[in-house]
C-alpha cells in the first residue's frame, strides 16, 4: 500500500471522526494553508492561536479562506488563569514559581497543551517553528503520559505495495528498560489497528529467535514481551523474534513453530535506538517503503511534533493521523 494511498485512507477516516485539532503555531504560513485544507475537506475542526485580526489580514494576503477556523487569541483568554494555575500545581514540586507558570502558559505550544488536557480540543498539531525538545516538554508537562504507560515513544508507519509494518521505536528513547519497551509495543499495536485498521501481531524482535541465543540483551526483550502478556493478555505479542522469523512466514514456522506472531507479525518492536532507527532507514532507502512519521505516542492525548522543514500537506496528514488517535 503506497503512502499516498495510506494518507489519503486515514484522512477519508479522519473526516467520519469530527475530531477538533488545535494548530498552535498560526505565525507560520504553513499552519495556516493546512488548517484551510484540513477545514475545506472537513478532515477536523481546527483552532489556531493568536491575534484573530492579525491573522486574517495575512491570511487574505496571501490567499488563504480561513472560513469556518476557529481563531483563539490565547494572551487574552479568560483561560490563561486556569491554565496557569494547573501548570504550576503540576510542576511546583520542581520549583516552578506562579509567575513562571503564566509565562509558560502565555506561549502557543503550552496552551495548546492545556487546551488538549481540559478536553478544549482532541489533539495538537506543532512542531513547525517550536523545537522538538520544547514540544516534547508541552505535551509531558500539559497533557502528561497516559494510564499505564511508562515513556513517551515514537513509530512510524512503513507502507509497502501490499502491506503496512508499524516500526518502533525509531526516534526517541535510546535503550529503553523492558517495561518501557513493554509499554512501546502496547502503545504501538493499539496506534496501529487505529490507523490502519489491521489486527495488530506484534514481535518483539532481537538477534535470537525463542533461545537460540542467550545475552543480557536478549534477556530484557524476554521480560518485555512477558510484561505485555500480563498487562494486556489481549495482544497477540511473541519474542524473542529475529527479523526474518517475525515477517518471514517459513522462516517464523521453521524457528518458532506454534507460535501465532512469527512469520505474520505487522508490529515491529526493536530492543534500542541503534536497531530501530537503522532498521527503518534499511527499509525506507533499500526496502523503497515509505515511511509516515515519526508519530509521537504514549501521552493521555494526541500532542504531535513537526519537523521544522516540514510541508503543508504533512501538517495536514498528521493532524488527520491525530484525529484517529484521539479517544
Amino acid at each position: 500500500m503506497p503512502e499516498i494511498e495510506l494518507l489519503n485512507q486515514i484522512r477519508t477516516k479522519a473526516s467520519q471522526k469530527k475530531k477538533t485539532i488545535v494548530l498552535p503555531e498560526s505565525h507560520d504560513e504553513r499552519v495556516l494553508r493546512a488548517a484551510e485544507i484540513l477545514t475545506k475537506e472537513k478532515v477536523a475542526s481546527v483552532i489556531t492561536l493568536g491575534n484573530e485580526d492579525k491573522i486574517r489580514t495575512e491570511a487574505s494576503k496571501l490567499g488563504i479562506d480561513l472560513q469556518g477556523v476557529r481563531i483563539m487569541n490565547h494572551e487574552k483568554s479568560d483561560k490563561l488563569s486556569d491554565f496557569a494555575n494547573i501548570f504550576f500545581n503540576q510542576r511546583k514540586h520542581k520549583g516552578v514559581t506562579i509567575e513562571q507558570a503564566k509565562e509558560t502558559i502565555r506561549r502557543d505550544i503550552f496552551f495548546a497543551g492545556m487546551m488538549v488536557r481540559e478536553g478544549m480540543a482532541h489533539g495538537s498539531v506543532g512542531g513547525s517553528v517550536a523545537t522538538t525538545g520544547d514540544i516534547t516538554r508541552a505535551g509531558l508537562f500539559c497533557v502528561g503520559l497516559g494510564q499505564g504507560m511508562s515513556i513517551l515513544s515514537s513509530f512510524f508507519l512503513m507502507a509497502f505495495p501490499d502491506t503496512v509494518y508499524s516500526f518502533a521505536d525509531c526516534a526517541v528513547n535510546p535503550n529503553p528498560d523492558s517495561n518501557q519497551l513493554a509499554d512501546i509495543a502496547i502503545a504501538t499495536a493499539d496506534n496501529h489497528k487505529k490507523l490502519t485498521g489491521d489486527e495488530p501481531y506484534i514481535a518483539m524482535l532481537s538477534f535470537s529467535t525463542k533461545g537460540s541465543a542467550e545475552h543480557e540483551l536478549i534477556d530484557k526483550v524476554r521480560a518485555a514481551t512477558k510484561l505485555v502478556l500480563e498487562k494486556r493478555p489481549d495482544l497477540n505479542v511473541d519474542g524473542e523474534l529475529q527479523f526474518d522469523a517475525a515477517i518471514v512466514e517459513s522462516v517464523g514456522k521453521k524457528k518458532a513453530p506454534g507460535s501465532k506472531v512469527a512469520g505474520r507479525a505487522n508490529v515491529l518492536v526493536f530492543p534500542d535506538l541503534n536497531a530501530g532507527n537503522i532498521g527503518y532507514k534499511i527499509a525506507q532507502r533499500l526496502g523503497k517503503a515509505e515511511a509516515v512519521g515519526p508519530i509521537n505516542q504514549g501521552l493521555k492525548k494526541p500532542f504531535f511534533d513537526l519537523s521544522r522543514g516540514c510541508y503543508v500537506e504533512d501538517i495536514v496528514n498528521t493532524a488527520a493521523i491525530a484525529c484517529l488517535m484521539a479517544e
